[in-house]
């Protein structure tokens, strides 16, 4: 019996030599996720999402700065006949040849508080008649304006509340993603580590499973067997040389959409490593709640919107029908045959007026506008309150999942190490001739299933711990808040 053991032992390890190779490319999911969040299209999609709105806040804040314009004809060549209407009624053709030529510089700054709007303006003119042979020039040496909308919707003063908290939105919407990019890689990254797993044991089966025949035809020479155990290992061989086959399928489809999903390029060979635990990481609801409040883009969205209902109410109110526009200006202006003398003694120039328009009967639409604003201010307010718990529920039971995955995991690890150990002994028994076929195939596959038990337990495990830092942000491991440049 010993020597029929030793035969055995010496298959398994020259089958498992056979099998093995050279792995070219080593990877921890750690490194996996780096590579996503690097190369991957929803990086990239992410990045470009976060300078659009980089370059929008730019935008918004470019409203509030001076503003300085040049603008002008030049030049203003014109030649053709014009009608003219003569004093008796009657229409004369007129030549008419000259160039009206105009440069103009504009200086404008809005006001927020009042949402009315500051100008500055100089300007030069010249008119040259060809057919008369003179010059004329008419400036504006230097003119203010303002002007101020009364009673009216002031959307700088709204906005100003608002395109802050949507930038500060659009950053955390930017972490978001890149987290989100490490819940989807780490799926793919289990994909191929139980695809792996799969075939290492498919191949050790079929190993095992071809020393443990050699053993059994040896002993059916002796009249230890009968016919029927050896048909049935033949049997086992034929199962496991199928199941080398469908995981080595498995494997090239899981490696294909992990290289597809991080943007990996070349043809290595891709071995993943198996995760390790950190089950002794401690996580409480209110710590994850606390987090998420500060970090996540649904807390200020939350704010945003409520903001966002009131500027609705605000601009309905202000859109009553009654329009009114406040235009002053003061400058002075002047006209002559030269440059120099448009700027001698100028004349006085002011303006004054406002021009309204208000409705007598409009059927009750300034009223139904406001009162559909306020309706909907309320609906947001009720919305934005269903968000926010069903957002402490997401979290509180994500907590929930974590604490019980690590449980999960812990045990599963020890189901798996005895199951191992119940699997040597097993096939040390059938070889001494003391355990039946089937025990032997029963013990075959709690070891097998036992095994994928626990990469099952550390997908489990790992999904709910990168979804745990999706949904606050933070990083529970060396306790900070979670940042990218």
């Amino acid at each position: 019996m010993k020597f029929i053991y030793i035969i055995l032992l010496l298959t398994i390890t020259a089958g498992a030599l056979a099998h093995s190779g050279t792995d070219t490319l080593r990877l921890t999911l750690q490194q996996v996720v780096d590579m996503a969040k690097a190369n991957s299209i929803a990086a990239k999609q992410a990045a470009t999402v976060r300078e659009t709105k980089y370059w929008e806040y730019r935008t918004y804040k470019s409203n509030y700065q001076p503003q300085l314009a040049l603008s002008g004809t030049l030049p203003g060549y014109t030649k053709t006949f014009s009608q003219v209407q003569q004093p008796d009624g009657t229409i004369l053709f007129q030549p008419i040849h000259n160039d009206n030529s105009s440069l103009q510089l504009n200086f404008s700054q809005s006001i927020t508080a009042t949402g009315g709007t500051i100008y500055g303006t100089t300007q030069l003119q010249r008119f040259d008649d060809f057919d008369r042979h003179n010059v004329l020039y008419n400036g504006i040496p230097y003119g203010i304006n303002y002007s101020q909308p009364l009673f009216q919707f002031n959307s700088l003063k709204w906005d100003k509340k608002i395109e802050p908290l949507k930038f500060n939105e659009s950053k955390q919407v930017y972490i978001e993603a890149q987290e989100k990019i490490a819940v989807d890689v780490e799926g793919y990254f289990f994909d191929l580590l139980l695809a792996q797993v799969n075939l290492k044991i498919a191949e050790t089966n079929l190993t095992n499973t071809q020393g443990i025949l050699k053993v059994a035809n040896l002993k059916y020479e002796l009249g230890k067997v009968s016919k029927n155990e050896i048909l049935q290992l033949q049997l086992e061989k034929i199962n496991a040389q199928k199941a080398v086959g469908t995981a080595r399928r498995d494997m090239e489809i899981a490696t294909l959409n992990l290289r597809s999903f991080t943007g990996q390029e070349g043809s290595e060979r891709i071995v993943l490593v198996v995760p390790k635990n950190i089950s002794q990481m401690t996580v409480s609801s209110d710590k994850v709640l606390a987090e998420a409040y500060a970090n996540r883009s649904d807390a200020i969205a939350f704010s945003r919107r409520i903001a966002e209902a009131k500027r609705d109410v605000a601009k309905a109110k202000g859109q009553n029908g009654l329009t009114a526009t406040l235009t002053a200006s003061l400058g002075f202006s002047n006209t002559a045959t030269n440059i120099p003398d448009v700027y001698k003694n100028p004349q006085n120039q002011q303006l004054l007026q406002v021009q309204l328009s208000i409705p007598i009967l409009d059927w009750g639409r300034s009223k139904s506008r406001a009162k559909t604003a306020l309706a909907n201010q309320q609906f947001t307010e009720y919305a934005v309150e269903q968000d926010k718990q069903t957002f402490k529920q997401q979290i509180v039971t994500q907590v929930s999942l974590f604490n019980v995955m690590k449980e999960q995991l812990v045990y599963t690890a020890q189901a798996d190490s005895i199951a191992a150990e119940k699997y040597q002994i097993a096939r040390e028994r059938y070889v001494l001739g003391d355990l039946s076929i089937t025990d032997l195939g029963i013990a075959f596959r709690e070891n097998d299933q036992a095994q994928r038990d626990y990469v099952a337990a550390l997908r489990d495990f790992w999904g709910a711990y990168y979804q745990l830092r999706y949904l606050s942000l933070y990083d529970f491991e060396t306790n900070k808040k979670i940042t990218y440049n």
